[in-house]
């Protein structure tokens, strides 16, 4: 059992959001949407994950707590794991909690997440390759978001950063045909130009951005060694529509001028809840069917594996442990 008194609260800088933002673009192509829902929801929650594992690295590192950073192939695998504690693979399951309620809520009285769920996707508890001797960490991630209009021109207003994307459908991101995609076309109908990065795969299959200058009206084409294109970012949100032509495979694909999404997070606090290993984990959970309303989801979108916050063991324990570990 745990009290608020041992959560662990990690400090957000602005680059954890950057580190965020780079990791989830790079893992756009190898993502699969088992939430389903907005691809750009999907995306800030993968700006969130990697924006808690990269603090709680910086943590380990700052009271010199020893760990190994895992040399999975990088980007293929969203969820694949980094950190290594005594040789145990480290899992940590993060939850972007956005509403300003809730994280009034949470800051006022923290007892309100010992009765939350820690929850695990049931697919990937049951996913190869894991071991009774995994670690399931826990954290919560308060932050805002800008995703509506509105709430991105106030944004915009008050001097915040922000991150459009366009993601683009898998006919372009995902091709059952891998062979080069040859001259872009891309015209706007702005009346002032636009910069814009187009991110793809080269025949390798690395991810390379590009940037474009885009005049107002005018056709521009574009030589690229893209085999596949994966998403358009614009520095400044577009005012109108953008159209993309791939003549090599006859194919026309039009933005229109809401058709962006901001996935910048902007982080307040990194809670580290707590910690079981997977045996403990198991043995504890009770399933939470598709479509439950939970602390962290108005409805979660998979089937879930969950123990109540309060049950878990507290992350002073698991440091205690890593140091018997690595004697």
């Amino acid at each position: 059992m745990i009290t608020p008194s041992d959560f662990l609260h990690l400090s957000y800088t602005r680059d954890l959001t950057e580190a965020g933002i780079a990791y989830a673009l790079r893992s756009l192509p190898y993502t699969y949407n088992r939430i389903g829902g907005s691809p750009y929801d999907k995306l800030r929650r993968m700006v969130a994950g990697v924006a808690v594992e990269l603090a709680f690295r910086r943590y380990l590192s700052k009271k010199n707590i020893p760990f190994d950073v895992k040399g999975a192939t990088p980007f293929t695998d969203p969820d694949r794991y980094d950190v290594s504690l005594g040789g145990r693979r480290c899992d940590i399951k993060s939850f972007l909690i956005s509403y300003r309620e809730q994280i009034s809520e949470m800051k006022k009285n923290p007892q309100v997440v010992l009765k939350a769920p820690a929850l695990v996707p049931s697919d990937q508890n049951a996913g190869e390759g894991h071991s009774d001797k995994d670690i399931y960490l826990f954290a919560f991630l308060s932050g805002l978001i800008a995703a509506s209009q509105d709430d991105l021109k106030k944004a915009i207003y008050a001097g915040q950063p922000h991150h459009l994307i366009h993601a683009m459908p898998d006919s372009w991101a995902r091709p059952a045909a891998w062979t080069p995609l040859g001259a872009l076309v891309l015209k706007s109908e702005a009346e002032e130009g636009i910069t814009l990065e187009l991110g793809g795969q080269d025949e390798g299959r690395g991810m390379r951005p590009l940037e474009v200058e885009v005049p107002p009206r005018t056709r521009v084409e574009i030589k690229n060694g893209f085999f596949s294109l994966v998403y358009l970012h614009a520095k400044t949100p577009p005012n109108a529509r953008v159209g993309l032509r791939c003549a090599s495979r006859n194919e026309t694909h039009i933005i229109g001028a809401l058709d962006w999404g901001n996935i910048w997070v902007y982080g307040m606090d990194i809670m580290l809840a707590g910690f079981l290993t997977r045996e403990e984990f198991n043995r504890k959970a009770r399933p939470v069917p598709e479509g439950t309303r939970v602390f962290q989801y108005e409805r979660t979108r998979t089937k879930n594996l969950a123990v109540p916050v309060s049950d878990l063991k507290p992350i002073s324990e698991l440091f205690e442990r890593v140091k018997e570990w690595t004697q």
